[in-house]
């Protein structure tokens, strides 16, 4: 077990994941992640989620809290309502934080989000990952932080914006959360998109952060080793209509696209220069709606148009 430090206070962060089963090479990079975020300097609150096999013997190992009881939908995936719902209530930090379990994170990520959560009390920290071939167990006794970093600028790939594998945010920003499917595409998007309807300042923390994700194919899943296969199924479809929960209607328009926030959509990114505006934003949104003629084209309509229906549904809502 890797005890906290004597002396370390209550923790200020929150981290919390769902791994999948402690497989092959899956519980490989499991584990090297894991056994990053137990070395992190201030030690975080780690809460692991679900009763996958090996989840409750490695919280024991690392001396985390384990919560094995998480609502499922249909298909058995793990809620992310329930998962970030469970964190609020159980988390120790002011600060939480949703991590992928393949995701290996260094002291830079705690540095960065205490730089963001002093500049603001209602904010979602994300930032892209680098892509890493990493097949073996990390030995964790050696400088394995300065080889990590090595390979990652030599050997790793900056994913694109799209890619969001960790959530970190200040405490009560999401009341509410769809039953939206975790790893079923569009959860994450949806949550980029969420933060900034309720005004959050929302920081892309790519330059302050390290983020390593160790690459790995989707044959954990029961759609098969490729993205393609579990994006075409119905659980990521039921995915893609729950984040149009608050306007149902967007998902048979096919307005879903409007929730597809990315990492581009910050308000502000974290530079070693402190916090700035980030300018990509108004591109990002001009380029949503600019690239979907057809679609401006029914908004407009409908907007425009159709004022009438959309008073009587402000009338009905309001005698509910």
């Amino acid at each position: 077990m890797i005890a906290a430090k004597a002396g370390e206070s209550r923790a200020a962060l929150t981290l919390f994941a769902t791994p999948k089963r402690f497989d092959g090479h899956i519980g490989v990079i499991q584990r090297n992640a894991i056994q990053s975020w137990a070395r992190m300097r201030p030690r975080p609150d780690i809460i692991l989620f679900g009763h996958e096999p090996g989840t409750a013997e490695i919280a024991d190992e690392f001396g985390f809290r384990h919560i094995a009881n998480v609502k499922c939908n249909q298909w058995g995936t793990p809620l992310i309502s329930d998962l970030f719902g469970q964190a609020e209530k159980l988390g120790q930090g002011q600060v939480l934080s949703y991590v992928n379990s393949d995701i290996i994170l260094l002291n830079d990520f705690a540095q960065a989000l205490t730089r963001v959560a002093k500049w603001s009390n209602h904010f979602l920290m994300v930032g892209r990952r680098t892509d890493l071939d990493i097949k073996d167990t990390i030995d964790f006794e050696s400088d394995w932080v300065t080889a990590v970093r090595s390979r990652a600028r030599r050997e790793g790939k900056l994913q694109i914006a799209r890619s969001i594998d960790y959530f970190a945010f200040s405490r009560g920003l999401y009341p509410s959360i769809p039953a939206l499917a975790i790893g079923r595409f569009w959860w994450d998007n949806w949550l980029l998109w969420k933060a900034r309807s309720l005004h959050a300042q929302v920081v892309d923390a790519t330059r302050a952060v390290l983020v390593i994700h160790q690459n790995h194919d989707y044959s954990h899943t029961t759609y098969g080793p490729s993205k393609e296969e579990m994006m075409a199924s119905e659980e990521c479809i039921l995915n893609a209509r729950l984040t149009c929960e608050e306007n149902p209607g967007d998902y048979e328009q096919g307005f879903f696209w409007r929730y597809a926030y990315t990492i581009d959509d910050a308000t502000h990114r974290l530079t070693s220069a402190g916090i700035q505006k980030n300018p990509r934003r108004l591109w990002k949104q001009f380029k949503r709606y600019s690239s979907r003629p057809l679609g401006m084209a029914k908004l407009i309509r409908r907007r425009f148009v159709h004022p009438q229906h959309k008073a009587e549904k402000i009338v009905a809502e309001s005698r509910r």
